[in-house]
């Protein structure tokens, strides 16, 4: 039997597991739903207990043979989300998540007690970041933060519970605003500033390094051997690393719950005034630029559920057949957005509906409006430079082809569909464990995976939706005002 190894992804609607083979190929894969907590408004919280159970139901609903094979164990996750640990290493609250928009007001802050901070960082303080989150809980919850010994990112709970291990990697370590990106290390100076220093930190590592071993209990109860954990990556790195997406210039189009473009760099290239992100890749030596939008598969899932739509294949069915380029309007803000807008408070609204308007023409609207959010970030990172000519990918807004026509049109460029896309993350978390374990380089285990299918920019459609989009952007302002 090949050597296989296991890729676990914590993403926000819930945990995948899947096993790869050392050429690349996924043998099996499983997941197990999450929910999110909605408190109050802006907020949103998860339970680590959840992540937990869920991580455990996934990998033990894979084939036992293939996890008793499992030769080791990379990890990718949602970023951003605050862990906090106390003195018993147990959750003090629960944790907020990447899309929770309450820190806005101490992100200001937070730039003014550092100065610095986007020369450090390379990045805008934004609420989704996990310092924001920290001050907030500094002002708000001080007899929580000041309980606070360890602030791990969620994969990274994961990883002590199976391990022990209180370890990270730069990839999803660049996104807390602690990190100094050039350097590839943690910023005291950072730190200072919501009151931390690098005692409550994990360690970092490169994505490819081990960080420990499952711990003995853990592996009885998986049915696998006490086999190495390698420290992975953010899930939108990761993702990357599992298409092959690791070279200066490859680009990617993640269609998840959020939706983004990333592009692998060789250097590390910030531009913090268009809320362009930069950060460190997983893989040594590597950075990458996105564009972040905080709602994309997202939109589809609440739309279908609103409209009563049974599920996502129905909802596309639905609006493939009314067509592109109706009246409708769809502004995707359910959680408010970041590129190029920094704006946690603006909200979706769907505007120029008529009597005629049916559910057809409201899914048309949606799945356009995805798509102009993700021509404002491309926009925004062509504005720093980088050029993109094609966009792999992956995630499960993956599975519409006519989805993939609308965005390629407005978007103008080359979509390249990737075997294995929907897997997504965990495909690249389990090509890092293989790396860890074998040694392999980046460009033996993370190959190009097989391509199912290209979509050229169709010109026709793009002339039809650029009035649409150009409505579309003085939309923003006119709804940030109200």
């Amino acid at each position: 039997m090949a050597s296989v190894y296991l890729g676990i992804d914590l993403g926000t609607s819930g945990v995948k597991a899947a096993v790869v083979d050392d050429r690349g190929a996924v043998l099996a894969q499983a997941s197990a739903p999450l929910c999110v907590s909605r408190p109050q408004t802006s907020w949103s919280e998860q339970d680590p207990e959840d992540w937990w159970s869920a991580a455990e139901a996934a990998v033990l609903a894979l084939p036992v043979e293939l996890r008793a094979g499992v030769r080791g164990i990379g990890l990718a996750g949602q970023m951003h989300g605050a862990t906090l640990l106390g003195e018993d290493d147990r959750p003090l609250r629960a944790a907020i998540l990447w899309n929770d928009g309450r820190s806005f007001a101490q992100c200001a802050e937070l730039e003014a007690a550092e100065p610095a901070s986007h020369a450090i960082t390379g990045n805008l303080a934004m609420p989704g970041f996990t310092a924001p989150k920290l001050a907030w809980i500094r002002q708000n919850e001080p007899q929580v933060f000041d309980r606070v010994r360890s602030v791990l990112l969620p994969k990274d709970y994961l990883r002590f519970r199976m391990t022990g291990d209180k370890a990270s990697d730069l990839s999803d370590s660049a996104g807390t605003l602690w990190l100094d990106c050039a350097r590839r290390d943690w910023s005291d100076l950072m730190l200072a500033a919501t009151g931390l220093d690098r005692s409550h930190m994990p360690r970092l590592h490169e994505g490819s390094e081990i960080t420990g071993r499952l711990r003995p209990e853990v592996a009885r109860r998986w049915g696998i051997g006490q086999v190495p954990v390698a420290a992975g990556a953010g899930d939108n790195a990761a993702a990357a690393a599992g298409v092959g997406v690791i070279a200066d210039g490859d680009a990617l189009l993640s269609l998840g719950t959020s939706g983004v473009i990333f592009v692998a760099t060789g250097s590390f290239r910030p531009n913090p005034d268009r809320a362009v992100h930069a950060f460190c890749h997983c893989l040594p030596g590597m950075w990458h630029q996105m564009s972040v939008h905080l709602s994309a598969a997202s939109c589809i899932d609440w739309a279908a559920s609103v409209l009563g739509i049974s599920d996502a294949a129905s909802f596309f069915a639905l609006a493939e057949t009314a067509g592109a380029g109706g009246e409708e309007l769809w502004l995707p803000y359910l959680s408010g957005e970041r590129t190029p807008h920094n704006d946690p408070q603006v909200r979706g609204a769907f505007l120029h509906l008529g009597n005629e308007t049916d559910k057809g023409r409201l899914a048309a609207a949606v799945l356009e409006g995805v798509a102009f959010a993700h021509a404002d970030g491309l926009a925004a990172l062509r504005e720093a430079g980088t050029a993109v000519e094609e966009l792999g990918v992956v995630g499960g807004g993956a599975r519409s082809a006519h989805w993939g026509a609308i965005l390629s049109a407005v978007l103008g460029v080359r979509l390249r569909y990737f075997a294995g896309g929907e897997v997504g993350p965990a495909l690249g978390a389990a090509k890092l464990a293989m790396m860890a374990v074998d040694g392999a380089s980046a460009g033996e285990a993370c190959t190009r995976a097989p391509t199912l299918r290209v979509i050229e920019p169709d010109r026709a459609l793009a002339e039809r939706l650029a009035p649409k989009l150009q409505r579309f952007r003085r939309a923003y302002p006119a709804i940030r005002d109200l």
